[in-house]
């Protein structure tokens, strides 16, 4: 008996994607340009829904093109393990929902204070703000093209014009003293 591939359902199908994916396409050698949609889909409904679930400063990063690993990170920070743990299994069952491979996570740490879903052409972390800025990983891909993920109800003023935010994105007083 064949087991029938998951189907969208309901949040998935709700997501606010921009349906064109722009000049980086030719960047991914793995996958076919629906699965690149599917992984785009996936980036996108990530960040939204780790603003839904009020962790901050996200952002998604198209790689395509300039890494040999995934297609596109998600980064965002969270305040709490609870809060950035409850985030990160949103997304991985967002993915799921969508019909994509989850690799690797580490949801089950106890004590972590950076959580990954790796599913293979997206990368998903979730930091606690220190840890985000000592492992700088925006800063590390600085050249790749960022993906406005944010639904109209997501978008606010400091983020739309840049506010005071530096290169990785993060507002001075994200920036601890000393």
């Amino acid at each position: 008996m064949t087991a029938k591939a998951p189907q969208p359902e309901n949040r998935a199908d709700a997501l606010h994607v921009d349906r064109e994916v722009g000049d980086h396409d030719s960047g991914s050698t793995r996958t076919t340009p629906e699965q690149q949609e599917r992984a785009r889909a996936f980036a996108v409904g990530a960040a939204q829904m780790m603003r839904d679930d009020k962790c901050t400063d996200e952002l998604v990063l198209d790689l395509r093109g300039r890494s040999q690993v995934t297609d596109f990170f998600v980064i965002g920070s969270g305040t709490s393990q609870r809060q950035m743990r409850s985030s990160a299994m949103h997304a991985a069952d967002l993915a799921k929902e969508l019909g994509l491979p989850i690799m690797k996570d580490n949801l089950g740490d106890r004590d972590s204070d950076w959580f990954i879903i790796d599913g293979v052409d997206v990368v998903v972390h979730l930091f606690e703000p220190e840890t985000r800025l000592f492992y700088d990983l925006e800063m590390l891909w600085g050249d790749a093209p960022r993906i406005d993920w944010r639904r109209d109800d997501q978008k606010d003023e400091s983020f739309a014009d840049g506010g005071d935010r530096n290169l990785a994105g993060l507002d001075p007083d994200d920036i601890p003293e000393g």
